[in-house]
């Protein structure tokens, strides 16, 4: 290492008191972090792209600094969607200050990265009080039945007023409507568990209908609409 010649010549003066790193609370315990491997935890960052066109939610599951387990959910681009493929890949296996300096194809992704990075360093995440953290594997916990991710579409304009698309429930097959013409529930099939069914063997018409359901007092309704034509 160089030094100037006026650092070179400077009197040594002792520092005094020693300021470690802030504890951070991390999978049960108070951690101080001083190099990337003293970062564990599972949490989610969400990021979007320039044109802000689409976004992406990228939940990370991290062990010493090390990414065990990445799941990676798009929403309103086609062209994110082959970008997530790719990311899936590249993410696990990286520490996470490598993944921050990877090019992980899409704006928003790296975005996500980017969030994620500063609350999984801070100590903000899911498994911040968990002991020893959660197991590879938790990921996938946020997609429930089928391992779809949890999405809601709405739609409405100021001439015909809203329509449910889909819920978190599964695709909206109709919205019930009240004497007024307010929306009092909806009914709906749940995507994941249908084709859970079909790959089964269930016969599709019958998995369709075994997984149809209501919501609110849809079975009040005095008009059902199907919010995608009417």
């Amino acid at each position: 290492m160089q030094y100037s010649r006026d650092v070179e010549e400077m009197v040594c003066v002792m520092k005094g008191a020693k300021h470690d790193p802030a504890p951070i609370p991390e999978e049960g315990k108070w951690v101080k972090a001083k190099q990337i491997s003293d970062i564990s935890g599972l949490t989610h960052g969400v990021g979007w792209c320039a044109p802000q066109q689409g976004a992406c939610k990228l939940t990370l599951n991290v062990k010493n600094g090390v990414i065990e387990e990445a799941l990676v959910e798009t929403l309103g681009c086609s062209g994110m969607t082959h970008s997530a493929a790719m990311a899936a890949e590249i993410l696990p296996g990286k520490t996470i200050l490598e993944a921050l300096n990877s090019d992980l194809v899409c704006d928003a992704i790296n975005t996500a990265m980017r969030e994620l990075f500063l609350q999984i360093v801070y100590g903000r995440t899911q498994s911040a009080f968990s002991d020893d953290g959660l197991t590879i594997g938790a990921g996938l916990e946020d997609l429930g039945k089928g391992l779809r991710s949890q999405i809601g579409t709405m739609y409405g304009t100021r001439a015909k007023g809203p329509r449910y698309l889909e819920m978190a429930e599964g695709y909206c097959l109709g919205i019930g409507l009240d004497e007024n013409g307010e929306i009092i529930g909806y009914k709906f099939v749940h995507l994941g568990k249908m084709m859970e069914a079909i790959k089964k063997g269930v016969d599709p018409k019958e998995a369709y209908e075994k997984n149809i359901g209501t919501y609110g007092r849809f079975d009040q309704a005095v008009q059902v609409i199907d919010p995608r034509k009417q």
